[in-house]
């Protein structure tokens, strides 16, 4: 899990198409990636899909942080050696520099923080490359609608799009879910998602560090970055609960949250609890808790439904159960890793000319994150409706140092902080 928490600048059949012309890779089955964002994710999620293929070639790294790029060079350089062909002038450190990166690509690896990833796919699509982006595919309104027209150009042209939603690859996953939609728990009355973890600390300010600088760097506390830990995490939880209710989105949701732990000046501006309430047309609920607290505070990263015939129980304390069970009758353990086999299957689709994009189903569960987080931050009933038309816009486009940072702090160094009940949603 921890791998899916770092950088710098997430099987749905209804998200498959069985398309026969897609790109195929060149004669020689070399295919060529570039990756974008060379934190922790951004490197394992490089390692994984090198690991997908030998004939698959690193030839672009893009990072604006120092030092960046060239450690995950030299990670990757000791895991495969053979499949790193990234000669110094390909070694990015500057922002825009994920034009020449595309250029020199088959594919493109969008591991940046949440931010700015709608922008760099819009134009990954446009540029003609597949993709895989990392979850959540965007932190506000804007950033979904954005990704779900640019989702629909890659499928016009034929383009693969993996999103990090592993848990959409994962057998244990595939195997409950399709159990509940054939109804062994019968119809469906409600559910609970949990991402109940601990606390992670914040980066202090370094002397003379700029404001743009500083945020970036600080990226996860600051909510046009991250999109908050609702969406940065628990969004996993979320697509869980999308996918169950097999793509049909709540009509509303009521929350609240806060920041009972994280009152430094580097926790930035987002909370460490949030408990949503989504609610369905037909009256279906879904229960959403996620916090970062830490200390004695109940740990749990899970997700249950509960039916008219009885419960299943997915990813609790690692048992995958129905009705109190595991199915078929005995415990079964995921050999295989879901990072990997998202990667198998995305560069798989890739050589066979098959296409899979998982971009629309990934910019709603993120858009149910979005919801969740507007509804906690004000307190107020927020409606899909009006979540998904808000004009809100956190993210700025093609980000540059000099670039003026959303949010600032006041003469004491403290950044500005939803209070529900407050805070209007925009």
């Amino acid at each position: 899990m921890n791998t899916r928490r770092q950088f710098i600048t997430s099987t749905s059949a209804a998200a498959m198409s069985a398309a026969t012309h897609a790109f195929a890779a060149p004669k020689d089955n070399e295919i060529k990636i570039a990756m974008i964002g060379c934190g922790g994710r951004g490197t394992g999620a490089c390692n994984q899909a090198l690991t997908a293929g030998s004939t698959i070639k690193l030839v672009a790294l893009v990072d604006p942080l120092e030092g960046k790029a060239q450690a995950a060079l030299d990670i990757l350089r000791q895991k495969h050696e053979g499949q790193v062909a990234v000669p110094p002038e390909q070694v990015f450190t500057e922002f825009r520099d994920y034009k020449k990166a595309f250029d020199l690509a088959d594919v493109v690896l969008i591991t940046t923080p949440p931010g700015p990833r709608p922008f760099l796919f819009e134009h990954a699509v446009k540029a003609g490359k597949h993709v895989f982006m990392e979850k959540p595919v965007a932190v506000d309104a804007p950033g979904v609608r954005r990704v779900l027209a640019a989702a629909e150009e890659a499928k016009k042209k034929r383009l693969n799009v993996c999103v990090g939603f592993q848990r959409r690859y994962s057998p244990l996953y595939t195997d409950v879910i399709n159990r509940i939609h054939a109804g062994e728990i019968g119809d469906l009355v409600y559910g609970r998602v949990y991402w109940n973890g601990t606390s992670r600390p914040g980066f202090p300010r370094e002397p003379g560090e700029s404001e743009m600088h500083y945020q970036i760097r600080n990226w996860y506390f600051f909510t046009w970055m991250s999109g908050d830990h609702i969406l940065e995490q628990h969004c996993h939880n979320l697509d869980v609960a999308n996918w169950v209710m097999k793509g049909v989105m709540p009509v509303r949701a009521t929350g609240q949250g806060g920041r009972q732990v994280r009152k430094a000046k580097e926790n930035g501006t987002i909370f460490d609890h949030h408990t949503v309430e989504f609610e369905y047309e037909n009256g279906m609920r879904i229960l959403s808790q996620c916090c970062q607290i830490g200390g004695k505070c109940q740990k749990d990263v899970s997700e249950h439904f509960h039916g008219t015939k009885g419960a299943a129980d997915l990813a609790a304390n690692g048992r995958f159960l129905i009705n109190g069970q595991p199915p078929g009758g005995k415990r079964v353990r995921n050999k295989e890793d879901d990072y990997q086999l998202e990667h198998d299957a995305f560069f798989e689709n890739i050589r066979t000319g098959k296409l899979r994009v998982d971009a629309e189903y990934a910019a709603h569960s993120t858009m149910m994150g979005v919801m969740g987080r507007m509804a906690s931050y004000t307190g107020q009933v927020i409606s899909w409706e009006q979540a998904f038309n808000s004009k809100e816009a956190l993210a700025p486009d093609d980000i540059t140092w000099d670039t003026e940072p959303p949010v600032k702090p006041d003469a004491d160094g403290w950044y500005p902080v939803a209070i529900p009940g407050t805070t209007e949603p925009v």
